[in-house]
């Protein structure tokens, strides 16, 4: 097999999440060709976040197994492709997952091209509802479409943007192709230590195969870069579960791809009796992710300040899409609307029309980065008892793909038979309540780590809040 030494991406991940840079030396990539082909280099950017994930977990094995050294970590770029992929991947009794919805794309505009997002009925609603188009449910979803490209052609691209998302739709005017990088650089990861008065720490373990053993996750995300960080926790042994709105439904073939080893159950945090069961998990928790829009989990309390204030051994990690400033930072958005609202789209496009990066690779990228920042978070927390505020967007590792990454220079290396991508390698089948899955493996890889989820995925709302 051929393999890759560290790279600058790597590096850049690693210390990003704050590791020691000379750590990142140790990585070394296992390649499998021209996997992600863009004219970005989403290849880097999936490998870099994949590996830093990786380090970070080797790191906490260490640290837990009483200062023994950090395992080898080599990472297969071919798990890595099949795995930012895993949506498209995934077949459930043979049938692939539905990814994006009839209403879900690019349309022309009378000026230029728009990105809606409608997978989720209430989205759906509201996108229709904004445009004036009535929905009894007589016409089917090509008639649907046919009549929303029809009104959008009679639009302009951000008189559209701007009266959905007044409605609390989704659509983003697409945005030019950047010229130059920002004056000032975006951070890819934002990190605030907790104050004094944290003392909580894990036991130690020998299991390099599960170094978060004995980790709680509280889950408060939904598509897609939470739930891949949630179900990368899970993989290394944490106990996830994730929590929802009943209200608010989950899609099953999105779950039944990023549910992979975690629970998950339903509280409305508005009910006085759900928000005490809440709190008692709550009060054992060692991690919280929140991937809901910026304040929208203020007004119950647990915005990261004041959970940090009452618990200052927790490690948050806060996810957002448009960024933490400026006037988009409180808006919904998605992978692929960031796509279209950063320049990606046009870079990646034509003059004939908009493209797209290979795979949701915002997201997946976002969700290594996260899970990597949430174990180093307790690496340290070994050692001072304190947690810590780690704040992401994807704004943020577009804007790294687009300005702080440099595209390869086309490899001479001959690669075998044995090197070739080929995602069928790289995956595998379970048995599970959406029936028999063909899924990615993992793609986090160390000497000693998992290969696999202790745990199919289970049915999404389905499990008793409590810890197990």
């Amino acid at each position: 097999m051929t393999l890759t030494d560290h790279d600058a991406a790597t590096v850049h991940a690693w210390s990003a999440v704050g590791g020691r840079p000379e750590l990142a030396e140790q990585v070394t990539y296992e390649g499998a060709g021209d996997v992600l082909p863009a004219a970005l280099p989403v290849r880097q950017l999936a490998r870099a976040t994949v590996g830093a994930c990786s380090l970070a977990a080797a790191e906490l094995a260490a640290a837990r197994g009483g200062g023994t050294p950090i395992p080898e970590v080599r990472v297969a770029e071919g798990a890595v492709a099949a795995a930012f992929h895993s949506e498209r991947n995934l077949r459930m009794d043979g049938r692939a997952a539905t990814n994006f919805a009839p209403l879900s794309g690019f349309w022309r505009t009378s000026d230029s091209w728009v990105r809606t997002h409608a997978n989720y009925p209430h989205h759906r609603a509201r996108l229709l509802g904004a445009l004036g188009i009535p929905d009894d449910g007589s016409r089917d979803d090509r008639a649907m479409a046919e009549t929303l490209a029809a009104e959008l052609a009679t639009r302009r691209a951000h008189e559209v943007q701007e009266t959905v998302y007044g409605a609390g739709g989704l659509a983003v005017a697409l945005a030019p192709a950047p010229t130059a990088a920002p004056d000032a650089a975006i951070p890819l990861v934002e990190v605030r230590e907790a104050g004094e008065g944290g003392s909580r720490r894990l036991p130690p373990s020998a299991s390099a195969a599960a170094p978060a053993e004995g980790v709680r996750v509280l889950d408060l995300t939904r598509v897609l870069a939470g739930p891949v960080a949630g179900r990368t926790l899970a993989l290394l042994g944490a106990d996830v579960l994730r929590v929802d709105a009943p209200q608010l439904p989950e899609d099953a073939d999105t779950y039944a791809d990023t549910g992979m080893g975690k629970r998950s159950t339903l509280l409305d945090l508005g009910a006085a009796g759900d928000r005490e069961v809440f709190e008692e998990l709550l009060a054992t928790a060692d991690v919280v992710l929140s991937a809901y829009r910026p304040g929208a989990l203020d007004r119950h309390g647990l915005a990261p300040e004041a959970l940090l204030e009452r618990r200052p051994d927790l490690v948050v990690a806060q996810l957002c899409a448009w960024g933490w400033t400026g006037p988009w930072a409180g808006r919904r958005g998605f992978d692929s609307l960031v796509q279209v609202g950063t320049g990606i789209a046009a870079i990646e496009g034509t003059d004939a029309r908009p493209g797209a990066l290979p795979a949701q690779a915002l997201d997946h990228g976002t969700g290594y980065l996260i899970a990597a920042g949430v174990l180093r978070g307790l690496t340290e927390r070994q050692e001072t008892g304190r947690g810590r505020h780690l704040r992401y967007s994807l704004a943020a590792t577009a804007s790294w793909l687009m300005h702080g990454l440099r595209p390869e220079a086309p490899s001479d290396d001959a690669y075998d038979a044995d090197d070739a991508y080929d995602a069928q390698r790289w995956m595998t089948t379970c048995e599970s309540p959406y029936g028999k899955l063909d899924h990615a493996l993992p793609p986090v890889g160390y000497t000693g780590g998992p290969q696999n989820w202790a745990r199919p995925v289970g049915l999404w709302g389905t499990d008793a809040p409590a810890w197990r």
